[in-house]
């Protein structure tokens, strides 16, 4: 494992303190990088950063595409000082940094057609070189990036992400159909390409700013795609499809968790793993690109539902009762084999405290990766509960005191559905009956374990309420939306945070 003890945070793009309303890659995540340098802290996760859509409620675990970057975060700051860049496309833009809330739909407005209006100064003003950096991405990425760029202008085309609904012959992506749409479509392809030209350049010098202060990235990866995206349509032979019509046979879903304790039917077609014995080599080869695309953007990657890689809870597509599911084989080890033999130097980190079965963690343990603990989840009043700091087996682990699946930590605590008698059987093992400032207690005690590594979202290091947490499984609408406001976040209180990691050896 090449993490040491130390510390991290977790914060998505969106939500940091965004001048015009939502998080970017510009001004604030440099200043954001530079507060975490001040708490001594060493890792910063990210949610997933690809393309959302309003049909799934913009959600980072149900995007357009798992390898495309989410045009939403690209800076218009940072375009506005191109060489290339002659008109003005600030002065227009509703300056609402003071919100604590993203309003997806109203970004989506007016922020998409300053976008193409800087596409459009790139094509009359960008000289030869820059123009040459673009083609050379375009070609790079190609393996990609041809493919989701039709996808997203047919869509756009269609005004429907459902491309089963889209004519047959480019719905089934036959030949002389791709050569003809992507010659109608020729402008509107440029432009999505261009989006991700740019996002590519932001993201990588955050990446570079941030590594050359001692600070990693940790990218999550979602185990799962959406039927409704450029990756089923584009590559339908690696998933569980009728022949037929396309749709899916079988469709994701967990039998339990440990949030909602219910099966669950969440509908995303399931992977061909394996031709006969053997694993899918077409299979293998999309995961491995996607690794590969993966690794450019972080330094280590968590897999989300790392459950899935051993086995997948299979529900049959027109089956409305989830329990009546059943588990079937994953990959397993043998796909973590290959994937090492493809690529050197990845450092992985399994998601696995919400779904978990004992091959699972044998597999995560047989394999040296870490596993995920969340500490909100320890106080069921038994005292061998996991959670429970004092019985962690090994250092092996990452501790967050809250995920972006969970309350805030004092959200949490103060609820009015927690009676006294179980925050004062949570005190007693902070050594304390003080119940002021809980997300200090809560985090002194996560920074005290022998996790590895512990992640402390921003909305804990700053004692925030139910109001700010960020997703709420099982709510349709409304997630995804807390951001930070200017000046939130501060030195003093990240130089509080570093004395608490100095005191407990995480700097």
């Amino acid at each position: 494992m090449d993490i040491p003890r130390s510390s991290g945070t977790l914060l998505h793009i969106t939500s940091l303190p965004g001048q015009y309303g939502i998080g970017t890659l510009g001004k604030e995540a440099y200043e954001f990088v530079d507060l975490l340098k001040v708490g001594g802290l060493k890792y910063w996760q990210v949610l997933p950063f690809h393309p959302v859509s309003a049909h799934f409620d913009f959600s980072p675990y149900s995007p357009v595409s798992v390898f495309a970057g989410n045009p939403l975060l690209i800076n218009l700051e940072m375009i506005d000082k191109e060489d290339w860049m002659m008109d003005d496309i600030l002065s227009g833009l509703p300056k609402n940094s003071e919100k604590d809330f993203v309003d997806f739909r109203e970004i989506v407005s007016f922020k998409m057609p300053f976008l193409r209006k800087a596409f459009e100064n790139f094509i009359q003003h960008a000289g030869e070189d820059v123009k040459n950096y673009f083609n050379y991405f375009c070609q790079d990425q190609k393996f990609w990036l041809d493919d989701y760029a039709l996808f997203i202008s047919l869509s756009v085309h269609y005004d429907d992400f459902n491309w089963l609904k889209w004519d047959q012959d480019i719905s089934t992506r036959k030949f002389k159909a791709l050569k003809v749409w992507r010659a109608r479509l020729h402008s509107e392809i440029e432009f999505q390409k261009f989006l991700q030209f740019v996002f590519l350049k932001q993201w990588f010098a955050l990446k570079k700013y941030a590594n050359n202060k001692g600070i990693k990235i940790i990218g999550d990866l979602p185990f799962y795609v959406n039927l409704d995206g450029s990756d089923a349509w584009a590559h339908p032979g690696i998933f569980q499809l009728d022949r037929k019509t396309l749709q899916p046979s079988h469709v994701s879903g967990i039998e339990t968790d440990y949030i909602t304790k219910a099966a669950q039917k969440w509908g995303n077609p399931l992977y061909k793993w394996f031709e006969g014995k053997k694993l899918k080599e077409n299979t293998l080869k999309w995961w491995v690109n996607r690794f590969k695309n993966l690794l450019n953007f972080v330094d280590i990657i968590k897999l989300n539902h790392f459950i899935g890689f051993e086995s997948e809870w299979s529900i049959p597509a027109k089956e409305k009762v989830p329990e009546k599911g059943k588990w079937i084989k994953g990959p397993g080890i043998k796909f973590f084999t290959h994937l090492k033999d493809k690529i050197n130097h990845l450092t992985l980190i399994a998601d696995d405290w919400k779904y978990r079965n004992p091959q699972s963690e044998k597999m995560r343990d047989d394999l040296n990766i870490p596993g995920t603990k969340v500490l909100q989840l320890a106080f069921d009043s038994d005292t061998e509960n996991p959670f429970l700091p004092h019985n962690f087996k090994h250092s092996n682990c990452i501790l967050y005191t809250s995920s972006e699946d969970n309350n805030t930590a004092n959200g949490w605590f103060y609820h009015a559905e927690m009676d006294d008698e179980k925050r004062n059987h949570i005190m007693s093992h902070m050594g304390t009956n003080n119940w002021d400032e809980f997300h200090w207690h809560f985090i002194k005690l996560a920074l005290g374990s022998i996790a590895r590594l512990t992640l402390l979202p921003v909305h804990d290091i700053l004692g925030l309420g139910e109001e700010t947490r960020i997703n709420t499984p099982g709510k349709p609408r409304g997630n995804w939306i807390w951001k930070l406001i200017p000046g939130q976040l501060t030195p003093k209180i990240l130089l509080k945070l570093k004395k608490k990691c100095q005191l407990y050896g995480r700097v």
